[in-house]
């Protein structure tokens, strides 16, 4: 309907709108109604183009990945007070898009001879505060040298990497210095929990020497289930839309990249959905529990 009342506004100089609105079966009143709410429409469409500018710089910064939800609670941390659905619209017109997770393939690879811990979680993936609850595990990335090796350590309570380590192996140093850097950032605690698979790298001698040298309980889920660690592989399949659809060069390009992703946007300025906070980063939903804890 508005593409007759355009026509009709276009050659009103040249006929009369009587005659025009016969013509186009239009009635007259509804003409002028459209006409009065043009100011309003441009008024609308102004403040849409402008909400898309604010859409695509959050859009950016967050390397492409976030969705509507993230990109509605980013802008409303920034103070920007919109409507959900209409964030979605806006996306959706202009095809702005969040990454859709892709399923990847286990690296694990059990130790027959070897006898697992028994699972200390439960499949209980909620922690109250910070440093009783761990999860980790170990994946992979595609270079021109060959595979380089990531093992990372989660914190239940913030979901932040508070320990991870790269190599171009997964023996069981690679999972023993991960755990080394959360220790050294004081994310361990007495009697701390630490969940992994079954891999032979977490049910070897030398990993459980360094469990029982820092005095933590290890637990283990069963081989091959991502329901007995979700919140490790949710942070794999993030990690992966992220940086992990090319080959690199070297091991070298491949550590800086994902340096940069853990330390300036994962840990930083990633936004995850809190049960009690809300949208934080994994720093933030931290920082909230130790004021919590402090009051």
């Amino acid at each position: 309907m508005s593409e007759l009342y355009r026509l009709l506004h276009a050659e009103k100089a040249n006929y009369p709108i009587t005659l025009l609105c016969q013509v186009l079966k239009v009635a007259r009143s509804s003409y002028y109604a459209w006409r009065g709410g043009e100011a309003a429409r441009r008024a609308r469409q102004a403040a849409d183009d402008a909400l898309a500018r604010e859409i695509t710089v959050v859009h950016i910064a967050s390397r492409h990945t976030y969705g509507v939800p993230r990109i509605h609670a980013e802008l409303r941390r920034l103070g920007r007070r919109v409507n959900r659905k209409r964030v979605a619209r806006v996306m959706r017109e202009r095809d702005i898009r969040g990454v859709t997770r892709r399923k990847r393939r286990s690296l694990t690879r059990p130790d027959v001879k070897a006898k697992p811990a028994p699972d200390l979680i439960g499949r209980d993936f909620h922690a109250e505060r910070p440093r009783p609850k761990l999860v980790g595990d170990t994946t992979y990335l595609p270079t021109a040298e060959g595979w380089l090796y990531l093992a990372c350590w989660l914190d239940l309570a913030t979901r932040k990497v508070v320990g991870y380590a790269m190599a171009d192996h997964h023996h069981a140093e690679l999972v023993v210095d991960a755990l080394d850097m959360a220790r050294g950032r004081g994310a361990l605690e007495p009697g701390c929990v630490v969940h992994s698979d079954r891999g032979s790298e977490y049910t070897s001698a030398q990993f459980r020497d360094n469990i029982g040298k820092f005095g933590l309980r290890q637990s283990c889920g069963r081989t091959g289930s991502c329901f007995d660690n979700p919140a490790a592989e949710s942070f794999w399949a993030l990690l992966k839309e992220e940086i992990g659809t090319r080959t690199w060069p070297d091991r070298a390009t491949a550590r800086a990249e994902v340096f940069s992703f853990i330390e300036t946007f994962y840990n930083r300025r990633r936004l995850r959905r809190h049960n009690t906070f809300g949208y934080l980063t994994p720093a933030e939903t931290r920082q909230r529990h130790q004021h919590a804890l402090a009051a």
